[in-house]
Protein backbone atom coordinates (compact mmCIF):
# COMPACT_ATOMS: atom_id res chain seq x y z
CA UNK A 1 0.00 0.00 0.00
CA UNK A 2 1.03 3.50 -0.97
CA UNK A 3 2.10 6.26 1.19
CA UNK A 4 -1.03 8.67 1.57
CA UNK A 5 0.05 12.71 0.77
CA UNK A 6 -2.17 15.08 2.76
CA UNK A 7 -2.61 18.42 3.05
CA UNK A 8 -0.65 19.52 6.75
CA UNK A 9 -0.31 23.42 6.75
CA UNK A 10 -0.44 26.85 4.36
CA UNK A 11 3.14 27.50 3.37
CA UNK A 12 2.19 31.13 5.51
CA UNK A 13 1.86 29.16 8.62
CA UNK A 14 5.73 27.74 8.37
CA UNK A 15 8.32 31.37 7.89
CA UNK A 16 11.40 30.26 7.25
CA UNK A 17 13.85 29.06 10.58
CA UNK A 18 10.67 28.29 11.90
CA UNK A 19 9.07 24.56 13.35
CA UNK A 20 5.88 24.01 14.27
CA UNK A 21 3.41 20.88 15.32
CA UNK A 22 1.00 20.56 12.83
CA UNK A 23 -1.73 17.36 12.51
CA UNK A 24 -2.57 14.95 9.96
CA UNK A 25 -5.71 13.44 11.42
CA UNK A 26 -4.66 13.06 15.15
CA UNK A 27 -1.14 12.60 14.02
CA UNK A 28 1.08 14.90 15.52
CA UNK A 29 3.74 16.55 12.65
CA UNK A 30 6.79 18.42 13.45
CA UNK A 31 6.84 20.76 10.44
CA UNK A 32 10.82 22.24 10.30
CA UNK A 33 11.71 24.86 7.05
CA UNK A 34 14.80 25.42 7.05
CA UNK A 35 17.28 29.03 6.62
CA UNK A 36 17.90 27.35 3.30
CA UNK A 37 14.17 27.17 2.39
CA UNK A 38 13.64 23.37 2.45
CA UNK A 39 11.21 21.94 4.48
CA UNK A 40 11.75 18.71 6.86
CA UNK A 41 8.66 16.64 8.48
CA UNK A 42 9.48 14.45 11.40
CA UNK A 43 6.89 12.67 13.67
CA UNK A 44 5.60 15.40 15.89
CA UNK A 45 6.83 13.56 19.06
CA UNK A 46 10.10 12.70 21.43
CA UNK A 47 11.25 9.34 20.53
CA UNK A 48 11.72 8.60 24.27
CA UNK A 49 8.97 9.66 26.12
CA UNK A 50 6.27 11.11 23.44
CA UNK A 51 6.54 14.43 24.28
CA UNK A 52 5.59 17.10 21.90
CA UNK A 53 8.91 18.29 20.22
CA UNK A 54 7.27 21.20 19.03
CA UNK A 55 7.77 22.33 22.70
CA UNK A 56 11.31 22.30 22.47
CA UNK A 57 14.06 24.43 22.12
CA UNK A 58 15.52 25.48 18.62
CA UNK A 59 19.17 26.89 18.32
CA UNK A 60 20.31 26.75 14.99
CA UNK A 61 19.65 23.30 13.35
CA UNK A 62 19.23 21.68 16.97
CA UNK A 63 16.37 21.21 18.31
CA UNK A 64 16.40 20.44 22.11
CA UNK A 65 13.10 18.27 23.31
CA UNK A 66 11.80 20.10 26.61
CA UNK A 67 11.02 16.97 28.46
CA UNK A 68 14.54 15.02 28.69
CA UNK A 69 16.66 17.75 26.95
CA UNK A 70 17.58 14.77 23.95
CA UNK A 71 18.80 16.92 20.71
CA UNK A 72 18.37 16.11 17.57
CA UNK A 73 19.34 17.21 13.90
CA UNK A 74 16.60 19.23 12.32
CA UNK A 75 18.29 18.64 9.03
CA UNK A 76 18.53 14.83 9.47
CA UNK A 77 15.98 13.95 12.36
CA UNK A 78 19.56 12.31 13.75
CA UNK A 79 19.98 12.22 17.19
CA UNK A 80 22.89 13.90 18.83
CA UNK A 81 22.64 13.42 22.56
CA UNK A 82 22.04 10.70 22.67
CA UNK A 83 23.19 9.41 19.44
CA UNK A 84 21.40 6.45 19.54
CA UNK A 85 18.18 7.55 18.21
CA UNK A 86 16.57 9.50 15.39
CA UNK A 87 13.34 11.35 14.42
CA UNK A 88 10.72 9.62 12.23
CA UNK A 89 11.22 11.29 8.99
CA UNK A 90 8.15 11.94 6.40
CA UNK A 91 8.35 12.88 3.21
CA UNK A 92 7.53 16.18 2.49
CA UNK A 93 6.74 19.07 -0.39
CA UNK A 94 5.52 22.04 -1.06
CA UNK A 95 2.23 22.24 -3.46
CA UNK A 96 1.52 25.09 -4.40
CA UNK A 97 0.49 27.56 -1.47
CA UNK A 98 0.38 24.16 0.74
CA UNK A 99 3.19 22.22 2.65
CA UNK A 100 2.11 18.17 2.22
CA UNK A 101 3.71 15.24 3.99
CA UNK A 102 3.14 11.45 3.00
CA UNK A 103 1.64 9.33 5.29
CA UNK A 104 3.02 5.68 5.99
CA UNK A 105 0.04 3.27 5.21
CA UNK A 106 -0.83 2.35 8.79
CA UNK A 107 -0.70 6.05 9.46
CA UNK A 108 1.98 5.39 12.38
CA UNK A 109 4.84 6.68 13.43
CA UNK A 110 7.66 3.89 13.96
CA UNK A 111 10.04 3.57 16.75
CA UNK A 112 13.42 4.91 16.23
CA UNK A 113 15.22 4.33 18.89
CA UNK A 114 18.25 2.39 18.53
CA UNK A 115 18.41 -0.57 21.57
Amino acid sequence: MASEWRVVASVDELWEGDVGEFYAGDLPILLVHLRSGELRAFAGTCPHAGFPLADGDVEGSVLTCSAHSWEFDLDTGAGLNPDNCRLQPYQVRRDGDHIVVALPPNGEARDVVNR
